[in-house]
């Protein structure tokens, strides 16, 4: 029985949009928000108030004309980001500030130039400094994927007292193995005494690939909310996908969870995603990609035709893409040229079928891929013969 919601927090406005090329202005970053909300996200990270007016301009925009999800705006440790946050999610019937500080020594050492106790010490009084302005403060731990497990987990114990209602744990360079990084979930789950008074929360990057594995490994050991985007844009290699995540959950029934996801949405938030942000989706991507639901191998073709989960174990009704669909190659076979008939109203006796075949593959081999308008001479033609 899938009886424990996993929140799905979209991050495609914030860390979606850092991707080169992909800027949005605040009309449109609006409209996103409104398919996402329609598609059923739980908390929508609109940007990060303080980088721009723009930026602050989006976000109190989208906080004040989207209604159901939670608007979460990001900040760096610093007061006056907070305060940006802050001031920027005011009008929202429900916000968050999202902010956090580098936990690995890594970022402590280089990047921030501190020690391990006055990162634990700049973590707190900014919990605390947001808690000002809401009562929803998610605390991000940058660089958990490499943080020392000891010390991730006094940061977070620390933040919790402060009172951080989520606790994310990013995978920020998308450096673990999903057991690695499944093992560190676990960790915070058993060891952090008031772990039970916030949300686990996984941020998982794909620099090695794993994003979305890693954010599954973190559901099934404690985590209560993942973040992810549409088509999985973000910083670098970027984000786990939104897409990927859900149809994980939803098509491996015996793991106890479910989202609040309309799925058969995800196709066109796919496409309006990739348009707005001008970023073409890889026609072999996963759940949204073009080639997703496309068969072009014999063997593939004939098993698809004959019963379609021998193949496909996403129903393409269940995701809003088009029907299942027959590409006709060099490498297809005979009984996907038959089908292909048929559905053009052909009745293709066997005969016919092997005189069909034999000029379908000199076609293939010179076309690559043979369409209808290809099939319909083909046949018409041996037909007047």
């Amino acid at each position: 029985m899938k009886n424990k919601q996993v929140q799905i927090f979209d991050t495609t406005l914030r860390d979606g949009e850092q991707v080169p090329g992909c800027r949005l202005d605040p009309e449109e970053k609006l409209e996103l928000a409104l398919e996402l909300e329609a598609l059923g996200v739980d908390i929508i990270e609109a940007g990060f108030p303080v980088s721009s007016p723009g930026d602050f301009q989006a976000v109190q925009l989208i906080a004040r004309e989207v209604r159901r999800p939670v608007i979460c705006a990001l900040s760096r440790a610093v007061e006056a980001d907070i305060e940006a946050a802050g001031m920027a999610i005011r009008q929202a019937r429900r916000g968050r500030i999202h902010t956090g500080i580098g936990t690995s020594d890594f970022h402590i050492r280089h990047k921030l130039k501190d020690t391990r106790e006055g990162v634990l010490a700049r973590a707190v009084a900014a919990v605390k400094f947001a808690r000002r302005f809401t009562d929803d403060v998610e605390f991000y731990a940058e660089d958990a994927g490499r943080t020392d497990n000891e010390y991730l987990a006094e940061i977070i114990h620390a933040v919790i007292r402060a009172g951080a209602t989520v606790v994310n744990i990013p995978d920020t360079t998308g450096y673990c193995l999903p057991e690695q990084y499944g093992e560190k979930i676990k960790f915070l789950s058993d060891r952090v005494s008031n772990i039970d008074r916030a949300i686990i929360s996984t941020h998982c990057h794909n620099d090695l690939g794993l994003a979305t594995a890693n954010s599954i490994a973190g559901v099934c050991n404690g985590a209560g909310q993942v973040e992810c985007t549409i088509n999985g844009i973000g910083e670098r290699a970027g984000n786990a996908s939104l897409e990927e995540v859900v149809m994980i959950l939803k098509q491996h029934s015996h793991m106890p969870f479910h989202t609040n996801i309309r799925t058969n949405m995800l196709n066109r938030v796919s496409r309006l995603v990739s348009g707005k942000m001008r970023m073409p989706v890889q026609a072999n991507k996963a759940i949204v990609g073009a080639n997703a639901f496309a068969h072009s191998s014999g063997i593939h073709q004939d098993g698809v035709i004959k019963h379609k989960e021998t193949y496909e174990i996403i129903s393409p009704a269940d995701v809003g893409a088009d029907d299942s669909s027959i590409i006709l190659t060099a490498r297809s076979g005979r009984s996907a040229l038959r089908y292909r008939a048929e559905k053009l109203g052909f009745s293709v006796s066997d005969d016919e079928l092997e005189k069909g075949y034999a000029r379908f593959i000199e076609l293939a081999d010179a076309k690559q891929v043979v369409d209808d308008d290809d099939i319909m001479k083909l046949f018409v033609t041996h037909a007047a013969r």
